[in-house]
């Protein structure tokens, strides 16, 4: 059985192409990044699913910001001899090109060149989707029966939060899942192929405004520059923070949490006028053993020190907040099946890896769900000319029909 089923998988090159071409040209961005959600992508996949013989189903999450009101979500089951299900979580959003110079091409539009797939989205996460997608296809078209039931939950929102996938799925949909069930989410990964992350780190995103006085750049003396303080708390955060939390886990890489300094919006429009308002953005990825309240303890603690230094005010802003759940257990069914089947197929064994945090693997682990994060990635995700293997997609999907199929 897994043989007919493996060679099936492996002959699927130009169907492979041909849903990956469709995915590409439907720029499916949350409202967050100026787009209309991810309907139109939802009702392809949904045709997809349908010519495969399934009966997709709509969980579709309420939000008045985008055409026709909601965000969707699609399950899709295949019944299998046991009770037990492998679920394949994917995401369906994607974040947009940015600057198109940088583009080779037209973002929106496949462009194949020998083993290698070029457009937004084809990593992340229409990679994973079309992995389910071709093993469905095989288990259909071979008339197999796998050892377990496999689903697949393509959810949104998930560059932008969760709010409106996967968290509002566990929220409202949570009797779809056993606690028996296994969960793979391809939604990180390395080249080879050999990595299984099963912790994720803390996430912390703070909005720090810093408000001074404005005026005139010839008279800076009678105004409050809020760059200049701005400044030095974003160098105060940036320095400070790794030394307040050191800590190691070898587990991740980097082994230790990071603070890291990011978006800025604009101030003032003109060069010779000191701007009374700045806001910056601070992306801390935190270890699990370190509680997200002493880092804003922290955070706090530097600002009121450039407050009373600058003479200017600071508010900060939680924008996200994820306290890291408990890991996945390494002798987990998902954890050790999942290794065996990366063995058979690739011929060494996997590692156990902990990454920076964001995947929707967290919200499972909440749950006490256990989750495995694992893909054969590039490492392309939300770059310019975003790439992914045609055979790492092939094989990935070889990959979980042997975790289906093996004794």
């Amino acid at each position: 059985m897994l043989e007919k089923v493996v060679r099936h998988i492996d002959a699927s090159r130009d169907q492979l192409l041909d849903w990956q071409r469709q995915l590409v040209a439907i720029p499916a961005l949350g409202p967050e990044n100026g787009g209309t959600g991810e309907a139109a992508k939802a009702a392809l996949l949904e045709t997809f699913l349908r010519d495969l013989g399934l009966a997709p189903q709509r969980l579709d999450a309420p939000d008045p910001r985008v055409p026709g009101g909601f965000r969707p979500n699609i399950v899709a089951r295949l019944q299998g001899k046991r009770p037990e299900t492998l679920w394949v979580l994917a995401h369906t959003d994607v974040v947009p090109p940015g600057d198109l110079s940088l583009w080779s091409g037209d973002p929106w539009r496949l462009r194949v060149e020998g083993d290698i797939m070029i457009g937004r989205g084809v990593e992340d996460n229409h990679q994973a989707i079309l992995s389910a997608l071709l093993l469905f296809q095989a288990l259909q078209r071979t008339n197999v029966t796998p050892h377990f039931s496999f689903g697949l939950l393509l959810v949104a929102d998930e560059e932008t939060g969760n709010r409106y996938g996967m968290d509002f799925v566990l929220s409202h949909h949570r009797h779809l899942f056993a606690a028996h069930d296994m969960f793979v989410v391809p939604d990180a990964g390395e080249p080879d192929g050999l990595a299984i992350e099963i912790a994720e780190k803390s996430m912390l995103w703070l909005r720090i405004a810093v408000t001074g006085k404005q005026c005139h750049a010839s008279r800076p003396a009678l105004g409050v520059n809020s760059l200049t303080a701005s400044a030095y708390l974003l160098v105060a955060l940036h320095e400070k923070l790794p030394r307040r939390f050191p800590e190691e886990d070898p587990l991740f890489a980097p082994p230790t949490s990071t603070f890291t300094p990011t978006k800025k919006e604009a101030n003032v429009p003109n060069i010779n006028t000191v701007p009374g308002h700045d806001v910056f953005y601070l992306d801390c990825r935190v270890l699990p053993t370190i509680p997200l309240g002493d880092v804003e303890l922290a955070v706090e603690e530097l600002a009121a020190s450039v407050r009373q230094s600058h003479g200017v005010q600071v508010s900060i802003e939680s924008v996200l907040r994820h306290e890291a759940p408990q890991p996945t257990l390494e002798d987990s069914p998902v954890v050790t099946r999942l290794a065996e089947a990366i063995e058979a197929d690739r011929g060494k064994k996997p590692s156990l890896v902990g990454i920076g945090g964001g995947t929707v693997a967290a919200g499972l682990r909440r749950c006490a769900l256990p989750a495995a994060v694992w893909s054969t990635i590039l490492g392309c995700a939300h770059q310019p000319d975003e790439k992914a293997s045609i055979a790492a997609t092939l094989a990935d999907a070889r990959v979980l029909a042997r975790m289906l199929l093996m004794p």
